[in-house]
């Protein structure tokens, strides 16, 4: 197939040319920022909304309306609704700040997934198009990585020598 001539294959061709760096960036950055926000609705004390220049440097505790909507909402098999949100409210705040920096982000990936696996199995399982896409964004960033644009990266590098 001659690609200078097909304009289909020279479309092709410059879409294949984006940086999988700059995918995984993007990736990182928006599967982090769904967690942060959900985590965000479970603390008091600590806001941190870059978008919307919210900044409350305080330590963390759980807001007054987080074990109820545990006790009542989210029915969780073997955790109690105490432990289930400390836990929602730990993962939420932890994994999506490694996975933005790019630090452990294959395992962070997968314990976002396993949260996600949860929530779609036990809490929400109508919302399996929201889960389904947040799946494949945390399936990405396990398998292919998080980017040049990573702590990750930098300790392969000085590893690899």
């Amino acid at each position: 197939m001659n690609t200078h001539r097909n304009p289909i294959a020279r479309a092709i061709a410059l879409l294949e040319k984006i940086p999988h760096s700059l995918i995984a960036f993007i990736a990182r950055f928006s599967i982090a920022a769904v967690f942060w926000k959900s985590g965000q609705t479970k603390v008091e004390g600590l806001a941190i909304d870059l978008i919307n220049g919210t900044f409350q440097l305080g330590v963390p505790r759980l807001a007054d309306s987080t074990i109820p909507l545990f006790q009542s909402e989210y029915h969780l098999p073997l955790l109690s609704p105490e432990l289930a949100a400390h836990l929602a409210a730990f993962a939420e705040h932890f994994f999506p700040v490694l996975i933005l920096i790019g630090f452990a982000t294959r395992f962070s990936a997968l314990a976002l997934l396993g949260m996600t696996l949860t929530i779609q199995l036990f809490v929400y399982p109508d919302a399996y198009p929201t889960h389904g896409t947040w799946a494949a964004v945390l399936l990405y960033l396990m398998a292919t990585g998080p980017g040049k644009l990573s702590i990750d990266h930098l300790i392969a590098r000085r590893y690899a020598r």
